[in-house]
């Protein structure tokens, strides 16, 4: 693809990065295939090469962009099906990223909408102030209930969560291994029975979770939301807590933030007394299915698993065999999804931003898990598990609710619900 930047602008390593980028890109159109919002919708710029058009014009000319264009490329989930699809290996997750940055700092959104953005970064990001809001919607569930909108289903949400904090199970005896636990934010105040879940299955394997305390959220969401500074801040938190704490390695139970924890050595590239830090720590980052080693169990009953595999394990770091692993060994048949490459919609702060779009995404994958007659479906991602979740759905539960239930753990509270 050929491009016009300026030698000024190629001196921006991002905009040089950005560059390469689109000169890979051969316009064959294989990508449009993967791409959830193209196949939803048929239009050439809710596609990865309609978008790349689109980003290159906008970078190029600089200042602020078109309504258009920011419309555009505010649909795209960053699911990065197409990057895992290109020919070229065309790295999009970039392009989309220097795309939002721009936008964010050179165009101005409407009230209702950076108030929404606002939201997601400073109080979703942080668990106490999570749990205030999920306390708040609880103390006025009835007025919740009747809230319209999207509104009206986060209040309704949040009404219905539990806000135990976690207790972290220690392994008997001398552990082969220390892993730091990032507490995360949203998971952390929705669902702690899944970190709960996942030190014990990892206890029995020897392996000892220490949480991070002084660490906090990855960044990721403020970073798709184009706040890199935020982000940056976010992640040098959990590098220095990661360096006090001595551990082996790091991980955090949900794969959507881990995706984002292996980004830190390019997202602190540009910073000579970080880079080698962000590089060291990104390399400790083991998502749950690569700890967790196979073990043969008897579970109480036997499963058919629809297991989801999320955008960010499949395309992101690009594991989804270990899981399988784990569920067969665990006793349980494992079921293969049908378009099980195309993301259900959930993709982060997504959901709330373009609700349309993605319940449209959430209602194909449940009818393609529909299809299976499954007895539950598996992530390793909440937010899979929280979009996808509901009275229409069957239980959904985390990998490691499942293997810690498989090997003698507490019941699933999904698992224990009366089937539909």
């Amino acid at each position: 693809m050929r491009t016009n930047f300026s030698l000024a602008q190629l001196a921006d390593p991002a905009l040089g990065k950005a560059e390469k980028n689109l000169r890979a890109c051969i316009h064959c159109g294989i990508c449009t295939a993967t791409c959830p919002t193209y196949v939803l919708l048929g239009d050439e710029r809710d596609s990865p090469r309609g978008r790349i058009v689109m980003m290159q014009k906008m970078l190029e000319e600089g200042g602020a962009p078109s309504p258009e264009t920011v419309f555009h490329v505010d649909r795209c989930l960053s699911c990065l099906a197409c990057r895992t699809a290109c020919p070229s290996s065309v790295d999009y997750s970039r392009l989309v990223d220097t795309a939002r940055v721009h936008i964010e700092t050179h165009y101005r959104r409407p009230r209702a909408e950076r108030l929404l953005r606002k939201f997601i970064a400073e109080v979703l990001t942080r668990p106490n102030r999570t749990r205030a809001a999920v306390s708040l919607a609880q103390k006025f569930s009835g007025v919740a209930k009747r809230l319209p909108g999207r509104l009206g289903a986060m209040a309704r949400k949040g009404a219905s969560l539990n806000l135990r904090k976690p207790s972290i199970m220690r392994p008997v005896g001398n552990p082969s291994k220390r892993v730091a636990l990032m507490p995360g934010c949203v998971q952390a105040a929705m669902a702690p029975e899944i970190d709960e879940a996942a030190s014990r299955v990892l206890a029995r394997r020897g392996v000892a979770l220490q949480p991070l305390e002084s660490a906090g959220c990855c960044g990721a969401l403020p970073y798709h939301l184009g706040e890199v500074s935020a982000a940056k801040m976010w992640a040098r938190r959990a590098i220095e807590a990661f360096e006090e704490s001595g551990c082996d390695g790091v991980l955090i139970s949900a794969t959507g933030c881990g995706a984002h924890l292996k980004d830190y050595a390019h997202l602190l590239a540009d910073e000579p007394q970080w880079a080698a830090r962000a590089k060291n720590f990104s390399e400790k980052v083991q998502d749950f299915s690569q700890l967790a080693t196979p073990h043969e169990a008897k579970p109480p009953r036997r499963l058919r698993v629809a297991y989801q595999i999320a955008c960010s394990l499949q395309h992101g770091v690009r594991l989804s065999g270990q899981g399988e692993a784990l569920i067969s060994a665990a006793g349980h048949e494992v079921l293969q999804i049908p378009e099980g490459h195309l993301c259900c919609g959930s993709a982060g702060s997504y959901s709330l931003l373009q609700p349309d779009l993605s319940s449209q995404l959430r209602a194909r994958k449940l009818s393609n898990i529909a299809s299976l007659a499954c007895d539950a479906a598996v992530s390793g991602n909440i937010g899979c598990i929280s979009h996808l979740a509901g009275e229409d759905a069957p239980p959904i539960i985390h990998l490691a609710e499942l293997i810690d239930w498989s090997e003698g753990g507490p019941e699933p509270v999904a698992l224990a619900k009366p089937p539909r």
